[in-house]
């Protein structure tokens, strides 16, 4: 009795201990899987992070920057009339030919052209270039919605090569201006544009990214265009751009997309263009808003010559720049702003004088009423004078 008693009693620790083995063995198995799994979440978590900041790095301050800008892009398509010489216009200076004919030997043509704009008010004001809409017979505007609208031309001043337009809709998706005299050299900025008239392609902006190269460059007239004080910029401009704004990084439009340099032979862009500072393209527009013409109806009264390196080794001038009044005629604006004979002019408010021709276009960027400041040179010393300048009578 006693054996029995011992065996069922070893018979039990025995089984007792191989329950506790099999337990232990099967929590460690399932730690091990729990620690598994948990590896797992944790490598699965680290990676949709990983994915999530790389998503985060594509949007940056330029792609923010174009999804806001880009609704009030236009592209602009115009028909105008150009004229162009008859191939027998040697004939019509001949007095037989011209009683049949008439004198002047010129034929008209409807041409295509196209371009880009910004809307600058949710009333569907539209900013673009003298030379894309300036002599356009019609002019359609097609939004980032696909919606094409008749325009009308408000006003256009061929010298700045700045027009103002106006579609008839409301709740129209309008840019920012912001404040070209504030822009710095390598700072980003944003194309945005019609190269080409692919935007009637997809109906959206084609958009280029460069920095600020330069600012206050002085360019040579182009058909009695003048652009002074350009902004310059890398970012690529081609044939269709021009009246397209260009945006900096926090989506403020700083200038509009004007005219290119190319080298010989090339004729897309070579990573120089040129924007019009949009201070200037304000002080058009509000002046084209209301009268639809800039007023220069304005003489200064003044008589000049470019400085040669004779007179400025007579003023002991380091350099051949500025202009020399030779004449100032009685009663004129310059008169009364006190400028006198042999006075060299250096600099009207913001824009360096080199010579004849950039005062000429100097003065071509006001209108009547406006007070200028003049930086003169006199008896070796640099004054300011104020030109206020008045209507001709």
């Amino acid at each position: 009795m006693t054996k029995l008693k011992h065996r069922i009693i070893f018979t039990l620790i025995l089984l007792f201990f191989s329950c506790s083995v099999f337990l232990i063995s099967q929590n460690k198995k399932g730690s091990q899987l729990y620690y598994e799994s948990n590896q797992d979440s944790i490598a699965a978590q680290q990676q949709a992070q990983y994915n999530n900041n790389i998503n985060n790095s594509r949007r940056n301050a330029i792609t923010e920057t174009v999804q806001k800008v880009s609704p009030a892009i236009v592209g602009i398509n115009v028909t105008e009339i150009q004229q162009y010489s008859s191939p027998l216009n040697p004939f019509f200076d001949d007095p037989f030919f011209s009683q049949f004919f008439g004198n002047n030997g010129n034929l008209s043509q409807k041409v295509k052209e196209l371009g880009s704009g910004f809307i600058i008010s949710p009333d569907g004001y539209i900013v673009t270039n003298d030379h894309v809409a300036g002599n356009a017979t019609e002019i359609t505007v097609t939004l980032t919605n696909g919606k094409e609208y008749k325009a009308k031309l408000v006003g256009t001043d061929h010298s700045t090569d700045i027009s103002l337009l106006k579609i008839d809709d409301i709740n129209l998706p309008y840019v920012t201006l912001g404040n070209s005299d504030d822009v710095l050299i390598g700072e980003w900025v944003i194309a945005f544009g019609n190269p080409f008239g692919l935007f009637n392609l997809n109906d959206k902006p084609t958009v280029t990214v460069g920095v600020i190269s330069a600012t206050g460059m002085n360019l040579e007239p182009i058909d009695n265009r003048y652009y002074l004080n350009m902004l310059q910029t890398d970012a690529a401009i081609n044939g269709g751009n021009s009246g397209g704004p260009l945006v900096n990084s926090i989506g403020e439009v700083i200038g509009m997309n004007t005219i290119i340099y190319t080298a010989g032979g090339v004729k897309g862009s070579i990573g120089l263009g040129f924007a019009i500072p949009i201070n200037r393209v304000k002080r058009v527009i509000t002046q084209l808003k209301k009268s639809g013409k800039v007023d220069r109806n304005f003489d200064i009264g003044l008589k000049i010559q470019a400085v040669d390196q004779g007179i400025a080794n007579y003023y002991k001038l380091p350099v051949t720049r500025g202009v020399i009044v030779l004449q100032v005629l009685t009663n004129s604006p310059a008169e009364k702003a006190g400028i006198k004979e042999g006075d060299i002019i250096l600099q009207i408010n913001d824009y360096l004088i080199t010579d004849e021709q950039t005062l000429v276009g100097v003065f071509q960027q006001f209108s009547v009423g406006e007070t200028i400041t003049l930086k003169i040179l006199r008896n070796n010393k640099k004054i300011i004078k104020q030109m206020t300048l008045e209507k001709t009578s």
